[in-house]
């Protein structure tokens, strides 16, 4: 009998708690947002049909239809059409990411992913096809089924992230891509708030400890140390702007205490204004 297949994802996905919406959209300036809500967003264009340039911080890329281009929704930048106004055919999608771990996986997008559908991405390629039925001939349910179109979709994101990880992220999709550090990272995803020692997490990973340690810092560009400390404050600030008090946060987050957490926050604090 063949041992369970990793679940690389499941996890991932309850830390972003992404909140999907789509409408269509016009190429054009989309300048950056200052809410706080949009440094904990990403913005992703469906280009079903025609071509178009994508703009953002003098660079300049060209996008054939069809295709995805995924972003920071805090990232100015510019769609001009490349063909015939009634050729293209764009589709916004905002995912708002609303759970804890929004911050480590939008450091994935140093610069937008630009996806072709054109060939090996059947789940990104059937919701196209779903959300364009429905569009352009809208049924009775059309909310809630746009809204699951939208989830397959950013599910057949991440999915293409792993299999094809960016050189310029920070590391947690080339992480989920490697076997062995993939067990770790599911782990700490999965119970972040657990006794983790990096001996633990060698054996969950089925390595050496030294082994381990630098093939972790190799793949994810930081100690496993350091990243599950990120996973756990993401969560205990996460915890703490829903109003459940210092002391619950720490306890749900893994930090011994709140003198801990406290001291944890008001570094953070002092690196970000920094």
């Amino acid at each position: 009998m063949n041992p369970p297949r990793l679940d690389r994802l499941s996890a991932l996905l309850e830390g972003l708690a992404p909140v999907v919406t789509l409408n269509t959209a016009v190429p054009g300036t989309m300048p950056a947002s200052n809410s706080p809500a949009a440094e904990h967003a990403l913005c992703v264009y469906l280009l079903s049909g025609g071509a178009m340039s994508l703009q953002w911080a003098g660079t300049c890329v060209q996008v054939h239809g069809p295709a995805l281009v995924a972003l920071r929704a805090a990232q100015a930048h510019r769609l001009e059409s490349l063909t015939a106004t009634n050729q293209v055919r764009l589709i916004h999608v905002h995912t708002q990411l609303t759970g804890p771990v929004a911050t480590l996986f939008l450091q994935e997008f140093v610069e937008p992913r630009v996806l072709s559908l054109l060939n090996d991405e059947p789940t990104l390629r059937l919701a196209l096809t779903m959300i364009e039925m429905e569009l352009s001939a809208p049924r009775c349910g059309q909310p809630a089924l746009l809204n699951r179109a939208g989830d397959i979709l950013f599910i057949g994101l991440l999915r293409h992230l792993v299999a094809y990880p960016s050189p310029h992220g920070t590391g947690l999709f080339n992480g989920l891509a490697d076997p062995r550090i993939a067990k770790a990272l599911v782990a700490m995803h999965q119970r972040p708030g657990a006794e983790w020692s990096l001996e633990r997490l060698a054996g969950v990973a089925g390595m050496s400890r030294t082994a381990f340690a630098s093939s972790f810092r190799n793949v994810m560009k930081r100690t496993p140390g350091k990243y599950l400390a990120a996973i756990r404050l993401a969560m205990a600030q996460r915890a703490v702007d829903l109003g459940k008090g210092m002391k619950e946060a720490a306890r749900t987050s893994g930090y011994g205490n709140t003198s801990a957490l406290s001291r944890a926050l008001s570094r953070a604090r002092g690196s970000h204004e920094q």
